[in-house]
């Protein structure tokens, strides 16, 4: 259950930080942080169900 949301906040602070080394203003880094915290929370997921399913 921890992983998708970990990995939200993960992607998100990665987002954030990548479009300020970029020299993004405050709306690119909402942005970039969005989409990348969609990102690793698709990956979350898959890895969470890829773990449940196993463990059966």
């Amino acid at each position: 259950m921890i992983l998708p949301l970990g990995g939200m906040v993960l992607g998100a602070l990665l987002g954030a930080f990548r479009a300020r080394q970029n020299g993004g203003t405050f709306p690119d880094m909402l942005q970039w942080g969005a989409a990348f915290a969609l990102i690793f929370g698709l990956i979350g997921l898959f890895i969470l169900i890829i773990l449940q399913r196993s463990m059966i």
